[in-house]
């Protein structure tokens, strides 16, 4: 049979992809096809043909999945920021849950050592860091949202249902400062305009909460906008203008300037408080970031070393060290040691230390020096 582009098919979706698409097969041609649900029964436009494998969209659903829902997001279709919200959230653990499968098989791994997924109670409004870039719609306004999936094409969009929902005033006060103050945002097709970003951080435990402005340059065009937010917004601890002068898709650069409050705020994890700044990583669900900690600790039960690596700012390593005569948090990025660092020191932590380097060259090093010699417990 001859598949050709631009034509409909009447398909079976009979499996689910990498990305969350659904998978269909015309002979042993796969075809691709977003949104689509392992069981249904669609109609489908091929709108690309490769030699390997073609990608549909849905034109109909002749018979839909007894797990198909109603997304919660009205830009669902549009944005790239999720895959699985027209699924049953109890449906799109046993998809991921497949996926780990998959992946174990494909590496020789043992799959019956994957136990299980732990979900959520509630899997909305749980993410602490929110990224919006500003740009201009086709009509020439200033607009900010997400992105759509695999393009900087911007969704207009101010409240998203897994952000904290404390963003949304924030980020709708914000955009209408810039279009009030004729404040020029950036173009990534002309290199040029001077806000890019706009990037909040929310402690949870603590409701501290940080704004980051992207510019374009180091001058502060901003108009002593940070006085009216943190005047407005008690809640917003600091504000920090972050330097991108780069001709790429890179959100953030490498150079800060305070201009309210010191630069952090903090959150709690379990007995723990972390510093958190502007370009630190911290793990965006705190919620499901306490309960994968919890379990590792379970399953590591207590030990003479404990590796952390890739370690960022030190959470898991920290988190962990009280399981541990000895703890090392290896990572590459100088200003992610000097945090983790910081927030060993916050918590009186003393049985850890963080080290600058690749995590191999850095394990080989310290086996070198026989640092097991005296962990013994």
């Amino acid at each position: 049979m001859e598949i050709e582009k631009n034509k409909e098919y009447i398909v079976d979706i009979v499996d689910m992809g990498i990305n969350s698409e659904g998978v269909a097969k015309i002979g042993n041609y796969p075809i691709f096809i977003k949104n689509g649900i392992k069981g249904e029964k669609v109609k489908i436009l091929l709108i690309k043909k490769g030699r390997d494998f073609g990608i549909g969209k849905v034109m109909e659903i002749i018979k839909p999945s007894q797990y198909r829902v109603t997304p919660f997001c009205n830009v669902f279709n549009r944005c790239g920021g999720c895959d699985l919200q027209h699924i049953k959230y109890e449906k799109q653990l046993e998809y991921k849950m497949e996926q780990v499968r998959n992946n174990f098989r494909k590496f020789g791994l043992e799959e019956d050592k994957v136990v299980g997924i732990i979900g959520m109670d509630s899997p909305y409004s749980y993410r602490n860091k929110a990224q919006y870039p500003f740009g201009i719609n086709k009509e020439g306004n200033i607009v900010t949202g997400f992105y759509a999936q695999r393009s900087h094409n911007i969704i207009e969009n101010e409240l998203c249902k897994i952000e904290n929902e404390s963003n949304e005033k924030i980020i709708k006060y914000i955009l209408d400062y810039v279009r009030d103050n004729n404040i020029s945002v950036y173009s990534e097709q002309e290199n040029k305009g001077y806000l890019r970003h706009v990037v909040i951080k929310i402690g949870f435990a603590t409701n501290e909460v940080m704004v980051v402005f992207v510019t374009n340059g180091n001058s502060n065009k901003l108009k002593g906008i940070e006085k009216n937010l943190a005047s407005k917004f008690s809640n917003i601890k600091t504000i920090v203008q972050n330097i991108n002068t780069s001709n790429s898709n890179v959100i953030m650069g490498n150079d800060n300037i305070v201009l309210y409050g010191n630069g952090v705020i903090h959150d709690e994890l379990g007995k723990y408080v972390f510093n958190i700044s502007a370009l630190s990583f911290y793990q965006v669900n705190p919620v499901q970031a306490k309960k994968l900690y919890d379990k590792a600790k379970e399953y590591i039960g207590c030990c003479n070393i404990l590796f952390d690596l890739y370690c960022g700012i030190g959470t898991i390593g920290i988190y962990c060290s009280d399981i541990a005569k000895k703890v090392y948090g290896i990572e590459v990025v100088s200003q992610a040691i000097d945090n983790a660092m910081e927030n060993a020191k916050l918590n009186s932590v003393d049985n850890i230390e963080f080290l600058k380097g690749t995590a191999e060259d850095t394990i080989d090093e310290l086996y070198k020096e026989n640092i097991f010699a005296d962990c013994i417990l």
